[in-house]
């Protein structure tokens, strides 16, 4: 018997994930939980699901074996949690959760129940990020010495119509979530290559001076007046980071998402126009643009609904550096997103809970991703106070990880 998915959410970004599930050799049925009737019943006609469920609770109920979250960020975490006390196995788009006091309930929870619980990062699949661990783990960066991962979206590119869309008439008390409530895209491009943690941070924010009044206090969930925050982070391998959550910036690359980092024998800088490595050989830099451009080769989804900054992300595909070989064949053709990170991210959570090892970001990454970011916001209502970052630990050490790269057998 093969896996049963269960999608919370007919949202946007959802769309991109169903047909990824369909495909997969390792599921059987892929079901949907939706609170809005028409949406529900719209997203079931397009992509052929059997049954459906009008609430969570309805779902978790049911059968499947486990559940992929898209819903608003600031219920991840309660859902998660939900999920996992009725025994199913969790992929949840980021961030985690929004306190530390729900990190820890997860992380109990997993402890618990022994299911596997996976952050759906697509910032760990970027090829940047591929290029950089695959560099870091050959050993040609040296030493690790410095980081910066910048997350710059501003609210016109996309995020007023979805907010709008999935928080209703409500959607600004949403969408004045504090920018470090959501660092991860940021935090995991430079930790999923060291492999350290977070240890200290200082952090400043911008307090917001737009018309629309969304970062105002008392105007949205969490009182929050910071439409950007910078941060200043120590590593438990002795380096630094720094990360930029933007919010209102007038910039309009090809990417949101940039890292660039630096070690002792050898470099990676990424900006607008392309990226680069370079070494301790004075004048050597290797142009990787080529490399890491995603190829659009694969089939795009339609939605008119889409602001086109979105419809980039989740229309994206492959680069050279994808580690394209360990995918099923059948997802050939399909589409992907996200600089071809979505495909990857499906596969190691259905891997995962085949095998039964823990995927690459599990519950314990994801903490190391979300929390620097929860913290930091704290500093920056302090005007910068150096605070010290929780460590949530590892994984139990009866818990084997998965190599996603390495032979898993697919069910013909």
């Amino acid at each position: 018997m093969g896996i049963t998915i269960g999608i919370v959410g007919a949202g946007q970004f959802s769309q991109c994930f169903v047909q990824l599930f369909q495909a997969h050799p390792y599921v059987d049925e892929v079901a949907l939980a939706e609170l809005h009737e028409d949406r529900r019943e719209k997203f079931a006609k397009a992509f052929s699901l059997k049954q459906t469920y009008a609430s969570l609770e309805e779902m978790l109920s049911s059968d499947v074996d486990a559940v992929a979250i898209f819903t608003q960020r600031h219920l991840h975490g309660p859902m998660t949690i939900q999920a996992l006390q009725a025994g199913k196995h969790v992929y949840c788009a980021v961030p985690m959760a929004q306190s530390l006091e729900e990190i820890s309930a997860i992380l109990e929870e997993v402890k618990r129940s022994g299911l596997i619980y996976m952050t759906g990062e697509t910032s760990y699949y970027y090829p940047s990020t591929v290029y950089c661990r695959d560099q870091f783990k050959a050993g040609h960066f040296g030493r690790f010495v410095y980081g910066e991962a910048q997350y710059l979206h501003d609210m016109t590119h996309g995020f007023y119509d979805a907010f709008k869309y999935s928080g209703g008439k409500d959607w600004k008390k949403v969408a004045g979530i504090p920018p470090m409530y959501y660092p991860t895209h940021s935090v995991s491009m430079v930790l999923s290559v060291t492999g350290a943690k977070a240890t200290k941070v200082s952090c400043l924010g911008y307090v917001d001076q737009h018309e629309d009044g969304i970062f105002r206090e008392g105007a949205n969930l969490w009182d929050n007046t910071f439409s950007n925050q910078s941060a200043l982070v120590r590593t438990s391998d002795g380096g630094m980071m720094r990360l930029n959550e933007f919010r209102r910036v007038g910039w309009g690359g090809n990417n949101s998402v940039y890292m660039s980092m630096f070690g002792t024998t050898g470099s990676y800088e990424e900006h607008a126009g392309g990226s680069a490595w370079t070494s301790l050989k004075w004048g050597a830099v290797q142009d990787l643009t080529p490399q890491l451009a995603c190829k659009d080769q694969y089939v795009h989804l339609n939605d008119s609904n889409l602001n086109q900054t979105l419809q980039h992300d989740f229309h994206a595909s492959l680069a050279k550096v994808h580690h394209s070989f360990r995918l099923p064949h059948t997802y050939e053709g399909l589409p992907n997103g996200h600089f071809g990170s979505h495909q990857f991210l499906v596969d190691d959570y259905l891997k995962a809970i085949y095998t039964k090892k823990l995927p690459p970001n599990h519950a314990w990454r994801a903490a190391d991703y979300l929390a620097p970011g929860l913290v930091a916001h704290e500093s920056s209502k302090r005007e910068g106070d150096m605070m010290d970052v929780p460590d949530f630990g590892s994984p139990p050490s009866e818990w084997k990880l998965l190599d996603p790269d390495s032979f898993v057998a697919y069910r013909d």
